[in-house]
C-alpha cells in the first residue's frame, strides 16, 4: 500500500569547489588541499527538486552522504534549505571507493532507512562527471531508474518525468518506488535564509559507520571498486606562437588560412 505523505531520498556528495583548484608547474597536479568544498551543483538541485515535491504533497526529505566527518557542514546546509533527516555515512574503509563502491554503501544505508517512494540524485557530481552513481544505486535497489529528468509531476503513486535527450525530450512514466537523476535545468536551488541556517544548526545529524551498515572491507575502498585511478595530472598546453606578417588583411587572412589547413584543424 503507498503512504498518502511520500519519503524523498537525496544521495549527495560534497566536493572541493573545482574553481579554486590550483596546478602544481613541476608534477602538472591538481592541488586541492586548502580548498573549501561544497555540495556539488547539480546535487543541490535535486535537493531542491525533493523539497518542492515535499512542499506541495508532503512528506518528508532525508539527505545522505559519504564523506569525512568535515561532510557534516554540508548536511547542516541540507537542513537549513529544508531536509528533514541527515545522514552521514563515514568510515576509514569508505575512502577510495569508485562509483560502484560508493552506490554499494548508499544501497546498504537506504535498505537500513526502510521505505521509501522516490531517490533523487543528480545526474553527475562534478568532480568525477561519471553519471554512474544513481543508475548504480537503482540497480543496486532492484527499482526503475529514469535518468537526466528536467522537469517532474506527481500523480498519486507515478511518476512523470521530462527527460533531456540533447536533441529531443522524451516523458516517461513509471511507478513508485523510483530513482530519478535531474539536470541543472529542474530549478534554481533555495539560498537558505539566516534564521533558517540557525535552526538548522541545532538539528541532529546521524552518523552510521561500515559496522552499522553490515559492510566489509572487501565490498569498499580500493579493494571493493572496479576502477582504480592511479594517477590525475593535467595537460600541459603550450602556445606556438606563430605571427602571421602581411602588407593587408587580405593576405594575412589568407596566409593564416594556409597554416590553418597545414595543422591539419580545417579539411582541405
Amino acid at each position: 500500500m503507498v503512504r498518502v505523505l511520500p519519503t524523498i531520498i537525496v544521495p549527495f556528495k560534497q566536493i572541493v569547489d573545482i574553481k579554486e583548484i590550483k596546478v602544481d608547474p613541476s608534477t602538472q597536479t591538481p592541488v586541492t588541499v586548502g580548498i573549501p568544498r561544497k555540495i556539488s551543483d547539480v546535487d543541490k538541485n535535486a535537493l531542491e527538486e525533493a523539497i518542492k515535491i515535499k512542499e506541495k504533497h508532503g512528506g518528508k526529505v532525508i539527505a545522505i552522504t559519504m564523506g569525512p566527518p568535515e561532510a557534516k557542514t554540508a548536511l547542516r546546509e541540507t537542513l537549513a534549505m529544508g531536509v528533514d533527516e541527515a545522514y552521514l555515512l563515514s568510515d576509514p574503509i569508505f575512502e577510495n571507493s569508485d562509483t560502484l563502491a560508493t552506490a554499494r554503501v548508499l544501497a546498504k544505508a537506504i535498505e537500513k532507512l526502510g521505505e521509501f517512494d522516490l531517490i533523487i540524485c543528480g545526474e553527475m557530481t562534478l568532480d568525477g562527471l561519471s553519471a554512474q552513481v544513481g543508475p548504480r544505486l537503482a540497480e543496486l535497489l532492484g527499482i526503475p531508474q529514469i535518468t537526466y529528468v528536467r522537469k517532474v509531476t506527481i500523480e498519486g503513486n507515478k511518476v512523470i518525468a521530462e527527460k533531456d535527450l540533447e536533441e529531443e525530450y522524451e516523458t516517461v512514466e513509471a511507478e513508485m518506488p523510483v530513482l530519478l537523476t535531474v539536470t541543472r535545468e529542474i530549478n534554481e536551488p533555495r539560498i537558505p535564509s539566516l534564521r533558517d541556517i540557525m535552526k538548522a544548526s541545532r538539528k541532529p545529524i546521524n552518523t552510521w559507520t561500515a559496522s552499522d551498515l553490515g559492510i566489509s572491507k572487501e565490498d569498499v575502498g580500493t579493494e571493493g571498486s572496479a576502477v582504480q585511478i592511479l594517477k590525475v595530472t593535467v595537460p600541459k598546453v603550450e602556445r606556438k606562437g606563430i605571427i602571421v606578417k602581411a602588407e593587408t588583411i587580405e593576405e594575412a587572412a589568407e596566409e593564416l588560412v594556409k597554416m590553418i589547413l597545414k595543422e591539419g584543424v580545417l579539411g582541405g
